[in-house]
């Protein structure tokens, strides 16, 4: 993928593995491990080429000692390294809280920068679906967000997936940076060189005068699918993707809200305590006067994931879910006859061959 001779549609993974290839070459310094890196799938792809290229002592594979690792990955920044760390499962990096919270989202703030910088990446990637279950599919944003000292960044698209990586891959703060594995295998035009996204600033997808629909991960797709429908019911939409969940971009949040009087939040994690509910209060403070519908938010609700297939179908909400409840706002009614419900449920579509 780094080879590539011409700007053009590549998949969310490729632009990861694009970003850190171009990254690895730049800075010398760069190093990157996880479990599975090297394994025959290279962590779904994202990580192919990459011992082949940078060798054994640049690019190699753990053990499982998440805690650990991520003292060791905060030791090698002290050391004047850039650190690329990638846990295939957001979930069993909860095991290394103790070196994340205690030590390197406080290390600059502590040390004032004066013992080295903590110039380190964290790629976690969310899971959902395919039996996955309660400890394999947790969308943990929020979570993450709530310790001063940490960015945290949350791609949808590959065009931002290559270039908020290589933003974070330069950054001298600590980044957490948080993949939906249905977005793996989506597609984008990409540039071929690498380039920067501000990592404090939100994506405006869509202008409109009628009402805000800010979203975050994989809602942001599930949005997309219902633009049209939208359109015929005469909403005039502004859709903004967050895409960095730490900080948020209020600016942008509030000036949308005061020129529609309306939002809608949509957040793939629990319901209480969220991103969501950050938003929500945010736009409280900043645009009461100005609404003219009280703030609605769409998240998943406040129950662990569910692993049957049966179950799954009423945790997740999807487009024509979300659609229903946009239209409420309005007073409007979806039109039942045009809904089409998919085949399955629980993959996003036929190239998902399985969690691994």
């Amino acid at each position: 993928m780094f080879t590539r001779k011409k700007n053009k549609k590549i998949t969310f993974v490729d632009a990861i593995n694009e970003s850190i290839h171009l990254e690895m070459d730049r800075n010398k310094k760069l190093i990157t491990f996880g479990l599975g890196i090297n394994d025959p799938k290279r962590i779904f792809g994202s990580t192919r080429g990459l011992v082949e290229r940078f060798g054994s002592e640049r690019v190699f594979d753990v053990p499982t000692s998440e805690n650990a690792l991520t003292g060791i990955g905060l030791g090698l920044t002290l050391g004047g390294n850039s650190v690329l760390m990638t846990h295939q499962r957001l979930d069993f990096f909860l095991l290394a809280f103790d070196q994340l919270i205690n030590s390197i989202s406080k290390w600059n703030y502590m040390f004032n920068n004066n013992s080295g910088t903590v110039n380190i990446t964290i790629r976690l990637i969310v899971g959902r679906g395919w039996g996955q279950g309660p400890t394999h599919s947790q969308n943990l944003q929020s979570v993450f967000s709530h310790f001063p000292g940490l960015r945290v960044v949350i791609p949808t698209t590959p065009y931002d997936a290559k270039g908020l990586l290589t933003s974070s891959l330069r950054d001298p703060n600590p980044v957490i940076f948080l993949e939906h594995r249905w977005l793996h295998n989506s597609e984008g035009y990409v540039p071929k060189k690498n380039y920067l996204i501000n990592l404090e600033k939100s994506k405006i997808l869509k202008k409109g005068k009628d009402i805000t629909i800010i979203s975050t991960s994989y809602m942001t797709p599930e949005i997309k699918n219902i633009y049209k429908k939208l359109k015929d019911k005469k909403i005039d939409f502004e859709h903004i993707d967050l895409i960095c969940c730490k900080p948020i971009d209020i600016k942008s949040i509030i000036n949308s809200v005061n020129k529609t009087g309306r939002v809608v939040v949509l957040d793939t994690g629990f319901k209480t305590n969220s991103i969501s509910a950050e938003i929500i209060t945010l736009i409280n403070e900043n645009c009461f006067k100005k609404l003219k519908h009280r703030p609605v938010r769409i998240t998943a609700p406040d129950i662990p994931e569910p692993t049957s297939y049966g179950l799954t179908k009423f945790y997740y909400l999807n487009s024509d879910n979300i659609l229903k409840n946009i239209l409420s706002i309005f007073n409007k009614k979806i039109d039942k006859k045009k809904l089409k419900e998919k085949n399955h449920h629980d993959i996003p579509g036929t190239w998902f061959k399985g969690p691994f």
